[in-house]
């Protein structure tokens, strides 16, 4: 595992663009600003760019590359075309299944079971329904919190670009697949509970 998942504090910028269909982050160290990893969708094909433009784009497959900014593989997101509920898999930077996310049909708020390889619940994304605060837990307490950061005005209003934090507990022990499958899951927030 890529020892930038051992950081505790992300603040992830959607990456602002004029028709645009892919979704592209940079992730950066929210102590010290550096950016730590970049999320491309490098391969859309031209039905899936088309319908990323219309009211169907919650239903649209993807791959989202994390890489370092050297270009090193870290995490890969992936999701076929859905319909009502979307599974998405993860994949770690040998291309390694080592989980999924199972979203949970008629939930306010919106939420995900993640899966590990053995599809059993490591812990649960629950948001809010009143806003963009979304948490990870398990049965014990509380894992991660992810939350919406202002943009400023023009930014708001003028484009669908987010950007927000990730805070994961310092209890997750360092090198766990969790900080895998929670930074795998931000990715999920945007592309299938918030578009």
């Amino acid at each position: 595992m890529n020892p930038v998942l051992n950081t505790n504090l992300y603040l992830v910028k959607e990456k602002i663009g004029v028709f645009k269909a892919a979704n592209n982050f940079d992730i950066f160290d929210a102590k010290t600003n550096q950016q730590i990893l970049i999320c491309r969708e490098p391969n859309l094909g031209f039905f899936t760019k088309l319908f990323r433009f219309t009211d169907y784009k919650r239903m649209t497959a993807f791959d989202v590359q994390i890489t370092t900014p050297e270009g090193n593989p870290v995490l890969s997101v992936r999701r076929g075309i859905t319909i009502f509920r979307s599974i998405v898999e993860v994949f770690d930077e040998a291309d390694q299944k080592i989980g999924s996310f199972r979203q949970r049909m008629l939930s306010f708020g919106g939420k995900f079971e993640i899966l590990d390889i053995s599809e059993n619940v490591v812990c649960t994304l629950q948001g809010k329904w009143t806003g963009w605060d979304f948490t990870f837990s398990n049965e014990k307490q509380e894992l991660a919190q992810v939350s919406k950061k202002w943009a400023g005005l023009g930014r708001e209003f003028f484009t669908s670009a987010d950007n927000y934090v990730l805070s994961i507990n310092q209890t997750v022990p360092e090198n766990d697949k969790v900080r895998q499958l929670i930074l795998a899951a931000v990715m999920c927030i945007d592309m299938v509970l918030k578009e």
